[in-house]
């Protein structure tokens, strides 16, 4: 089911009153097969893969907890191995398969290996790591169990954040399932801010982008270099508001029954360097991999050597979990590079001091530029559906390709304009007054405030009541 959909906005205005009218014991019963259905709506028979986890997971947390020395560490491995297996099969059995054939055909040699068709279960690798972090939870003694089947099931299941995230930890979310709700007018009115703002960058701005980027990037060749340029920084901001818009929608649609889903984006085109950049971009998932993969390979606690290498470890990782494709292996080396680049020559700024001199505004715009600049090339690699088109983008606007800049049907790209001045606004203000009173939907005059509320409904309504779009990250 699609947040941008007629049919979710029938669905959470039936499942968020009925919520508060049943009793509190019943409650979890209610999101659990509100859940189901919402999930099923994509491709019902993938319940049953949540299922096979949700019951693997379940005991291996009793079981972890209840045995001792070496069989502990043989519970969560099991787990583990359940978990990744079925990602692995679903996600990256074809493309394992393929690279096979490819290196057994260098030798002369067949892979007689079958290929299948396999449709990937919507939202997998997001599910798959937020149940692979119950267990790990409990095995370090972070987390108790939980006994009780429903509620561990609504842990995995819970539709807001199911499909695309954020990917919670068993510490946050797990204890909210257990309190007593009331509905709050506060609450109410916090989610609704973020549903709409979710609707608004998804509908009026995402959506409009990609029908320029995809304008491009279905005939690159036949594009100038301004117009790779411009669709590639289109479609950076595209993929932001895509995915922020579904976890803004995601977090109001849990807050308004009380439930606080964690922050997974900070604007993370105000980042002046790549570590910035990850430290807003995907939380979720970036805390995943520092906190699983990362601190357990050493972290930084090693040699300098070491140390790039669990850098560079962490970010191919990502690519990977973004998509069986060596575009996604290539994107997280790229940031990998950028990273472990940037954190060289922050050291030898450090060693030379006449160098480290804060350039104040300047500088500060200089940083962010050059960040969302290195962010977007690499995006490159992440929208191309080929290494080979990817690097003839590359190709084609380093040698400056001539031709007009294309400007799409309609004049789209004059109306994307206007909507990512209008979202850089609202954020720049987010970004340096994040405790003003003047914000978005906060406004003290009645009058300004509900002329804000018609203006964003009506742009959702006129540019997104027909088009039904699916989310980006939803392929993850």
């Amino acid at each position: 089911m699609l947040f941008n959909s007629i049919h979710f906005v029938i669905f959470f205005a039936i499942v968020t009153p009925a919520y508060f009218l049943l009793a509190d014991k019943h409650r979890w019963k209610l999101l659990l097969l509100a859940s189901c259905y919402f999930y099923m709506t994509f491709v019902p028979v993938y319940l049953l893969i949540l299922g096979f986890t949700i019951i693997v997971d379940y005991f291996a947390g009793i079981l972890i907890e209840n045995a001792k020395g070496k069989t502990r560490k043989l519970y969560l491995v099991l787990s583990l191995v359940a978990n990744l297996g079925v990602l692995v099969f679903f996600k990256y059995y074809n493309f394992l398969n393929d690279n096979l054939t490819a290196l057994l055909g260098s030798f002369n040699y067949s892979n007689h290996i079958p290929y299948l068709t396999i449709l990937l279960p919507i939202g997998l690798s997001f599910h798959t790591f937020q149940a692979m972090s119950y267990t790990i939870e409990v095995y370090r003694g972070n987390q108790k169990p939980e006994r009780h089947f429903g509620i561990y099931a609504l842990y995995v299941m819970f539709y807001p954040q199911l499909v695309a995230g954020p990917i919670e930890r068993p510490q946050n979310i797990l204890p909210q399932f257990h309190e007593k709700k009331y509905f709050s007018y506060e609450n109410l009115r916090a989610g609704m801010h973020l549903m709409l703002w979710g609707f608004f960058k998804k509908v009026v701005v995402a959506d409009r982008l990609a029908t320029y980027v995809d304008a491009v990037y279905n005939n690159s060749d036949k594009h100038s270099a301004a117009s790779l340029l411009l669709a590639s920084f289109f479609f950076s901001i595209q993929i932001y508001c895509d995915f922020s818009g579904y976890t803004d929608i995601a977090r109001g649609a849990a807050k308004i029954m009380g439930y606080d889903l964690m922050i997974n984006f900070r604007r993370p085109y105000f980042a002046k360097s790549i570590k910035e950049f990850w430290q807003r971009w995907h939380i979720s998932l970036s805390t995943w991999f520092r906190d699983y993969v990362y601190k357990p390979m050493g972290g930084n606690r090693v040699s300098q050597l070491l140390f790039y290498r669990n850098i560079f470890v962490i970010f191919v990782l990502s690519g990977l979990w973004h998509g069986a494709s060596w575009t996604f292996i290539l994107w997280g080396v790229l940031h990998g590079s950028f990273y472990v680049v940037g954190m060289i020559i922050d050291n030898f700024k450090k060693k030379v001091p006449i160098l480290n001199v804060d350039l104040g505004f300047i500088g500060s715009i200089y940083h962010i530029g050059m960040t969302f600049l290195l962010v977007s090339f690499a995006r490159i690699f992440f929208r191309s559906t080929s290494i080979e088109q990817a690097l003839n983008i590359c190709r084609d606007v380093l040698t400056w390709k001539g031709g007009g800049l294309f400007i799409g049907p309609k004049s789209n790209m004059y109306y994307s304009i206007m909507v990512i001045a209008i979202l850089f606004m609202v954020e720049i203000y987010q970004e340096y007054y994040p405790e003003g009173k003047f914000s978005l939907f906060n406004n003290p005059y009645k009058i300004v405030r509900h002329a804000t509320y018609v203006a964003v409904v009506l742009m959702i309504f006129l540019f997104g009541v027909l088009n039904y779009s699916q989310f980006i990250y939803f392929q993850f």
